[in-house]
């Protein structure tokens, strides 16, 4: 995908609705969401017609935006995402969906254009109702719990504090990049968003004592 690709006009962050999901992997896209419309001061309203939350950001240059957070849960995410794009005409490259994603660690991000679902349902979903997988994805890592047939348990639970932690200032690092985003500025956005974390300097080796003396 060139840099000539269109800004994205719908942020579709993925996640299940409910108290009982807020704070699970699995909704790391409402995370984002959540975080980007506090940052550019946007409000949220339920839209039955969207079948989920949407919030409008009236950014000073380009096209009107919207911000959605489907309410139909994960396995139907799609129904809002077709909804709302074909409402407004918005064509599926200029999308970015915002999900969690198994296959990265904690911490680390990965900005792509099209491609399968990976066995994401939500994702599969989008795929289904938009017709083609032409879309823009970024992909929160959130880790994998190594057995396969613990994946549906691991994503319904809350990440443990060190995963949360990297998780958010993945988050964070993200929505720094939210300038380039905007304006359709992907490769620079890519480079940004697909860079490793670097790691943690390591703590300073504590100064030597004094060296006791042997008394004579």
């Amino acid at each position: 995908m060139s840099t000539a690709a269109p800004a994205p006009r719908l942020i579709v962050g993925l996640g299940n609705p409910g108290a009982e999901y807020a704070k699970t992997r699995h909704n790391a896209g409402f995370w984002f969401c959540e975080g980007l419309a506090h940052d550019l001061k946007a409000h949220f309203s339920f839209e039955s017609r969207f079948h989920g939350f949407v919030a409008s950001l009236r950014e000073a240059a380009g096209a009107p935006k919207w911000l959605l957070m489907p309410q139909t849960f994960m396995n139907r995410a799609g129904l809002a995402i077709g909804a709302i794009a074909r409402f407004y005409r918005i064509l599926p490259d200029e999308i970015l969906v915002i999900h969690d994603e198994l296959d990265l660690p904690p911490g680390q991000m990965r900005l792509k254009f099209g491609g399968g679902a990976n066995g994401h349902n939500g994702l599969k979903d989008a795929t289904a109702h938009l017709g083609v997988p032409d879309y823009w994805r970024l992909r929160i890592g959130i880790g994998h719990p190594g057995e396969r047939n613990e994946v549906i348990n691991y994503v319904l639970k809350p990440p443990r504090q060190e995963e949360q932690i990297a998780i958010f200032e993945a988050i964070d690092r993200a929505l720094a990049v939210w300038p380039l985003l905007s304006r359709g500025d992907w490769e620079k956005a890519t480079q940004r968003l697909n860079a490793r974390p670097k790691p943690p300097k390591p703590a300073p080796a504590p100064a030597p004592g004094p060296v006791d003396k042997e008394t004579p």
